[in-house]
């Protein structure tokens, strides 16, 4: 690879400063917002792919792609710019970058008490590298001591993923290791810096095979450095400045949309497993479950349909209904939906060669083509070989909605679950449809997920646009969030997945994915004990996406009355989510308006306590409730570390008050999930316990957990019908809050608007177990507020 070099300062535009360099290529450095730089190079003045499908800052990109050098959406507040003889610094309000020649850049951050202070710095020694046959490009970075990266997606290990190396490839890896196995299923190469005093991003807009070392890589001849690397494509990356770590995540969702507000069913418990789908008489297993969770009183709101129902033979064919398993479809949908269970079914981007409808697609151009010739690419998929469809032809699209809406929508499916996507296409220069401009799948490969589940939402909103989309997919890019649902794959069974799945899905949270969650209970592999299904469950309810889901190895499945012996515990579990459900909303409301993570690490909200940022197997779900999950086989007691704040914390369930910034001990034992609430907050809790019905929900509690001095903080609650579009026009309930405190009362007061009415009528108010202060509403002494 060639080191770019010498530069002289070319056009300056209210966009950018574009160098000249080494006398061939163009270097952009792009002023977007106060605090979002873009640089962008051409090599040899061209691009390697004029467009990006993740940058999205206003609304949804065109679905041949946003032009890559496009700045719409962006604020463009313009710069100041001083050229010197051997450097060139440009000015934001609170950036500053200098250019040094030979080509480096050096930023700043303005400080309002230190003034201009340090962020980053390229390595001087070489820090931006082009294949001179554009089959490479690379950016090295210092690195310094005290920084800390976390990001990347989803990713196996520990959070803090400072000294590791990392790929973005995406790969179906069934069965992996939590802790070390890498690829996995997603493209995110976005890192988070943090520092104790400041933090920023960095997002690499480049869809090709990419690795990131985060300083597992040395070398002698260079300062200490991290890499970025990508396989083929554009060098291009946003900058972006926090200064704290949340404001660093919320700025990369507002770069790449907003994440999908779906229906409140989905928050709900979903069921799932690839045994009923593969048993001979599917459709009778499936009709069992709906009476199984009658019968051992689990809620359930969906179902997801594995593979099984396209089956011939062991083999998955998308599309294809197997009537001999499940002979009335229609049927079927309809006593779901009358046990009150929406179904989601699964649906694959690749054509096994023998698959009924093969020619036809192949006759049609549907496929990405060879490298070598004009036949449909060929791969291995599901110990086969077949052909993946070509989302950058429209001709495509239209095929594949026109299946969505005939196969599945018209059924009385519900939802599609978009899998095995990550389209592993190993012959790179295969070819592209590229709406018309042919591109390789190399440049692309991550687009092809991304495309495919935005083509089964339109399908869904076209089908039902009165109705909010649901989707899940399990590969993708960043901008998935745009569209879908996601969890973290086909995990393995094992206590240690269980630990470190928390992990990726809190990483997976920094990262842009809020709606996330994993296959409870573990995928693969053997099944769990009694103790581990139980954990399993308890932690899984605190996540968006809660799914038991299996494909055990003795032919075993995972649910929720599998033991008896634990049912009541699994039971309770599944009860506390349900009774936090309103709560859950608001969270996914808030993710979806304020791009606000709903899984949080406990430092996001505490960063001034340096001891939140030590691994743990603790997160918090929105900013007001701190799970505990317990991660160690014959646990009976769980350490907490309380962050520091200045209001203190409460247990859950006995109202104990305790001061942030120790360390306490609770009793966990196997029926519990130990939960510690932020003092301040207060909780809307429902007492209906079962699937999502707004017209039954009709009571109301708000959990008060009050601060013990002065203090004042406030809270929300959101309700809508939990399916329409309705809350666009007005047709909600915000119902917002300020509790104040003080040594001898404790006073909430309440303002509510929007036009929608729930069920319930009467909040009705509880403070923790001898908490004895006078409390008031708006200034009058009640223990209940009336919604009018």
């Amino acid at each position: 690879m060639k080191t770019l070099k010498n530069w002289v300062l070319g056009q300056k535009t209210a966009e950018f400063i574009e160098l000249c360099v080494d006398e061939k290529h163009l270097f952009r450095l792009y002023v977007l917002e106060q605090g979002l730089c873009r640089v962008l190079i051409k090599q040899k003045g061209e691009l390697a792919l004029d467009r990006t499908w993740s940058i999205a800052p206003e609304a949804d990109v065109p679905w041949e792609g946003r032009l890559r050098e496009s700045c719409e959406g962006f604020s463009l507040p313009g710069y100041h710019c001083e050229h010197q003889d051997d450097r060139l610094v440009v000015t934001t309000d609170c950036l500053r970058v200098t250019v040094h020649q030979p080509l480096w850049l050096e930023w700043e951050y303005l400080n309002e008490e230190a003034g201009w202070q340090p962020l980053c710095a390229d390595r001087p020694t070489g820090a931006y590298l082009l294949n001179a046959h554009g089959d490479s490009v690379a950016h090295y970075q210092r690195r310094y001591a005290e920084d800390n990266y976390y990001g990347l997606g989803e990713k196996a290990g520990d959070l803090n993923r400072t000294g590791g190396r990392y790929e973005m490839r995406n790969l179906d890896a069934m069965g992996y290791n939590a802790a070390s196995t890498d690829p996995l299923y997603k493209h995110i190469p976005f890192t988070l810096t943090r520092r104790d005093t400041v933090s920023f991003g960095l997002f690499y807009d480049n869809l090709s095979t990419t690795q990131l070392d985060l300083g597992n890589e040395l070398d002698n001849y260079h300062l200490p450095y991290r890499r970025y690397q990508a396989e083929a494509g554009d060098l291009d990356y946003y900058l972006f400045l926090g200064p704290k770590v949340l404001d660093v995540t919320k700025a990369f969702v507002r770069l790449t949309g907003k994440t999908l507000f779906g229906p409140k069913w989905s928050l709900g418990y979903s069921g799932s497993t690839m045994h009923y789908t593969d048993a001979p008489d599917a459709q009778v297993q499936l009709m069992n479950f709906i009476s199984l969770c009658r019968e051992n009183a689990i809620p359930c709101d969906s179902f997801q349909l594995s593979s099984g129902y396209t089956s011939i033979n062991d083999k998955r064919y998308v599309f294809n209904w197997n009537h001999d398993k499940v002979p009335q479809p229609e049927l079927m949908s309809a006593a779901f939906h009358e046990a009150g269970m929406k179904l989601a079914a699964n649906i694959k981007p690749c054509l096994l060669q023998d698959h009924p409808r093969y020619d036809e697609v192949a006759q049609k151009g549907l496929f990405i083509r060879d490298s070598e010739s004009d036949a449909p690419e060929r791969s291995v998929f599901w110990d086969d070989e077949g052909s993946h469809l070509d989302f950058t032809n429209p001709a495509t699209v239209a095929w594949w909605q026109e299946n969505v809406t005939h196969q599945l929508l018209e059924k009385g499916i519900d939802s599609t679950w978009n899998d095995n996507n990550e389209y592993e296409v190993w012959d790179g220069e295969a070819r592209c449809h590229g709406f018309g401009q042919p591109l390789p799948i190399k440049l692309i490969r991550p687009v092809m997920p991304l495309l495919m589940m935005r083509a089964s939402m339109e399908a869904q909103q076209r089908f039902a646009p009165e109705k909010r989309p649901f989707l899940i997919s399990r590969s993708g890019c960043a901008g998935m969030q745009r569209y879908v649902q996601t969890w973290s794959g086909d995990n393995r069974t094992n206590w240690q997945t269980l630990r470190y799945n928390t992990r990726m899905g809190v990483g997976m949270s920094l990262s842009g994915l809020y709606n996330v969650g994993h296959d409870v209970g573990g995928f693969s592999g053997a099944k769990p004990d009694p103790e581990l299904f139980v954990r399993w469950v308890q932690n899984g309810v605190m996540h968006p996406r809660f799914t038991i889901h299996s494909w055990n190895d003795d032919r075993t499945v995972n649910e929720p009355w599998m033991y008896p012996e634990v049912t009541p515990a699994i039971r309770d579990a599944m009860a506390l989510r349900y009774r936090l459900m309103p709560y859950l909303y608001t969270l996914l409301w808030q993710a979806s308006q304020d791009d606000e993570p709903m899984l949080r690490p406990t430092f996001l909200d505490h960063e001034h306590d340096p001891r939140t940022f030590d691994e743990t197997d603790d997160f918090m779900l929105g900013r007001d409730l701190l799970v505990a999950s317990v991660v160690e086989p014959g646990a009976t007691q769980r350490a907490i570390y309380l962050p520091e704040n200045t209001t203190g914390w409460y247990d859950y369930y006995s109202g104990q008050w305790h001061q942030g910034g120790q360390t306490i001990s609770v009793d966990a034992p196997l029926d519990r999930l130990p939960l510690m609430v932020r003092a301040g907050a207060a909780l809307p809790q429902a007492s209906r316990v079962g699937h999502i019905d707004n017209d039954l929900d009709d009571q109301r509690t708000l959990l008060l957990f009050p601060a013990q001095g002065i203090a004042e903080e406030t809270g929300m609650l959101f309700e809508d019908d939990g399916e329409s579009w309705e809350w666009q026009r007005d047709g909600a309930l915000w119902l917002n809050w300020t509790l104040r405190s003080d040594a001898e009362r404790i006073n909430i007061q309440f303002t509510a608007h929007g036009h929608y009415r729930p069920a319930w009528k009467t909040l009705r108010l509880q403070l923790p177990a001898g908490e004895t202060r006078t409390l008031t509403i708006n200034g009058e002494r009640q223990d209940s507020w009336t919604l009018r």
